[in-house]
């Protein structure tokens, strides 16, 4: 069997991962820390192309992997205008987008680009897989109830397909012919129904809808955000970071920890129980929502994610929506392994690649 080299590279707002998979076989990986004052000297995230793209190619340097044959160059993708799940080839269209900040700016943004460019370098393809803005909603999935506001698919894209393919290769079942309920368990959480292949309805917890999760604060009662908005207290960053950064858990216990938080139910800590216990309830009424989507034919629910790693998380969930299909837990996130995938997949000629065209 032929063997590929892949490059993976992962930015984050003060890290960027990268990793060397030999086929499925991670052979290198390094999370490279940016100081406070590295980042802050830059006023916009794309001017910080040129530092990160030298800091991984010394890393690379220093580790005699430039050197070593590589095959493909795998970016995360970054804030692109809607596009349906798959693995796409870096062109000026996408190049564009990204620099532009045509959805947002974000450090994922640079992702693409730096593949790009090191991809260039070496003659080689470069490529975007499952970026958060993957949209495979249904027309009916898309209504909000007032006109002027349409529903979003914005989620854990790269993770949720990669832990559905994987639970797919496992059993021996195409991952197109699955029904099956994704929940990622993170900072954020964000649960999907994937019917095959595509994922048709999904919580977008960054517009405020699902579970509260340790630091979002999940779907809330529209009137309440409505006077909140008008008493002069509530500005908009504030409410901003009250959804998102400064809600759920945290807002209650002074801590984004899960692992706090169930060292203080440990110690009896009546509201840290409460909340926890309320999260819980919310995440299972999710699945057991999502299962509807699918008509109730659901093949598995497949939990991932950081809260993924806890046996009481994972029971608790069990005990609510276990009638509904089996559990499969992959916990973490694979991100890096994700994007290798979505290579590899291109490289063996499994797939082709994508064409991003958003006109």
């Amino acid at each position: 069997m032929k063997k590929f080299k892949i490059l993976a590279i992962n930015p984050g707002s003060t890290s960027t991962k990268i990793s060397v998979f030999e086929n499925d076989d991670e052979i290198f990986t390094e999370t490279i820390r940016h100081s406070s004052d590295d980042i802050q000297q830059f006023k916009r995230i794309i001017n910080q192309f040129e530092f990160r793209k030298k800091i991984i190619e010394k890393v690379l340097d220093e580790n005699n992997l430039l050197n070593e044959g590589l095959h493909a160059v795998v970016g995360r993708g970054g804030l692109l205008r809607p596009l349906s799940g798959g693995t796409y080839l870096i062109e000026d269209a996408i190049l564009r987008d990204l620099r532009v900040g045509v959805s947002g700016e974000h450090a994922s943004n640079l992702g693409g680009i730096i593949a790009y460019e090191i991809g260039k370098d070496f003659h080689i393809p470069s490529y975007i897989v499952d970026p958060v803005v993957v949209d495979e909603l249904e027309p009916v999935a898309r209504i909000s109830g007032i006109p002027e506001i349409e529903r979003k698919s914005i989620f854990h894209a790269l993770n949720q397909k990669a832990v559905a393919r994987s639970y797919a290769k496992e059993i021996g079942k195409p991952y197109e012919s699955l029904n099956l309920i994704v929940v990622h368990m993170g900072g954020g959480i964000t649960i999907g129904s994937h019917k095959n292949g595509r994922v048709i309805d999904v919580t977008n917890a960054l517009d405020g809808e699902g579970p509260l999760s340790s630091e979002r604060s999940g779907a809330l009662p529209v009137g309440d955000i409505i006077k909140m908005c008008f008493e002069k207290k509530y500005n908009e960053d504030f409410l901003k970071k009250r959804m998102v950064g400064k809600g759920g858990a945290v807002a209650y216990l002074r801590t984004n920890s899960i692992i706090e938080v169930l060292n203080l139910i440990e110690k009896g800590d009546k509201k840290a129980k409460l909340i926890f216990d309320a999260m819980i309830y919310q995440i299972s009424k999710e699945i057991g929502a999502f299962s509807t989507v699918l008509k109730g034919n659901v093949d598995t629910i497949i939990l991932t994610g950081g809260m993924a790693y806890s046996e009481k998380i994972i029971d608790l969930i069990k005990e609510r929506v276990d009638f509904i299909a089996p559990i499969k837990v992959y916990p973490g996130e694979h991100e890096m392994s994700a994007l290798a995938q979505g290579a590899l997949r291109i490289l063996k000629k499994e797939e082709i690649p994508l064409i991003y065209n958003p006109d």
